[in-house]
């Protein structure tokens, strides 16, 4: 019999952040799968009292199901690591890491893996920003830098779409960061417990991978995995998404977003130390693909959680 089986077991889900409705959802299958494992798994919708639930539910693991800012940057990371509570996923500081795209880039480059060329700045200034003070020329990418599930994401390809980009990014906390755009294919890569699964390929049905296609879409976007990719390639996208994972520092389950374009180059985008656990999400739909149902995946994801400080 697992330990964990024998230990009550809390996932942590909703929340307070632009991610909230996924996290629900998150959270909601995370709890069914452990409990038809035999689990004693309960569900807490995170509010300022906390840690205070936490106490009275007698919590002794946590599975974190959270998505956005206070549950994937760190913050709920460090509150469970000063109660003691052993929880999933990745530690605080590689949480904060590769939440914040600006110092994740930082560390990319610093590793020298592979990442679109970028530049990051304040909200007042990116509202006023003109194509020609650009490092790079349009088309751009351009982003909140700690944001996730694509929110507040766009690609500008003239003066008119990347003032309204910047003034949509510029509307959530923090700067806002502009990447060189890669024309390509969109692969993401999981890994768990220090080892790459497998890579999947996106096609959307828009222009890219955005909160919509990824949540609303209603079957239009199509998943090809493996990726159809050469071979050398497709090693390729595992050794860059599991070089990001260990430059962060990530533990547990994380997701890579790369761009791979049709000369071979690859661009790593972000990690994700807190993948989405849905029915459309990508974490259990690679983990399908190499034989590990979506109830094994939170058995696996739950057997890692510790405490990481």
């Amino acid at each position: 019999m697992s330990e964990m089986k024998t230990k009550k077991v809390v996932v942590l889900y909703g929340g307070r952040s632009a991610e909230r409705e996924v996290s629900l959802w998150t959270g909601a299958a995370i709890h069914k799968a452990l409990a038809s494992r035999g689990y004693d798994a309960h569900l807490l919708d995170v509010e300022l009292d906390v840690a205070a639930r936490l106490r009275e539910l007698g919590a002794e693991a946590v599975f974190i199901g959270l998505h956005g800012r206070f549950g994937e940057d760190g913050c709920i990371q460090g509150l469970l690591e000063s109660m003691g509570l052993p929880y999933t996923g990745s530690g605080v500081l590689s949480s904060a890491l590769a939440m914040d795209k600006v110092a994740s880039k930082q560390v990319f480059d610093a590793r020298g893996i592979p990442t679109p060329a970028w530049v990051s700045m304040r909200p007042e200034k990116a509202r006023k920003l003109q194509a020609e003070d650009l490092p790079f020329p349009l088309p751009v990418v351009v982003k909140p830098a700690s944001e996730g599930s694509s929110v507040g994401v766009h690609i500008a390809r003239d003066q008119a779409a990347l003032t309204a980009a910047c003034e949509d990014a510029a509307r959530f906390k923090g700067d806002v960061i502009l990447e060189r755009y890669h024309k390509g294919r969109e692969v993401q890569v999981a890994v768990l417990d220090d080892e790459a699964l497998g890579a999947i390929e996106i096609v959307p049905a828009a222009e890219f991978y955005d909160y919509q296609a990824k949540y609303k879409s209603g079957g239009t976007t199509r998943y090809l995995f493996p990726a159809p990719l050469p071979e050398p390639l497709y090693k390729a996208t595992l050794d860059a998404a599991l070089a990001a994972h260990r430059a962060l520092g990530c533990s547990g389950a994380t997701r890579t977003d790369l761009i791979v374009s049709d000369d071979g180059d690859l661009r790593v985008l972000e990690v994700n130390t807190l993948p989405g656990m849905t029915e459309t999400s990508l974490l259990p739909k690679i983990a399908a693909g190499v034989g590990l149902d979506f109830a094994d995946l939170c058995e696996r994801i739950l057997a890692g959680a510790s405490l990481k400080a």
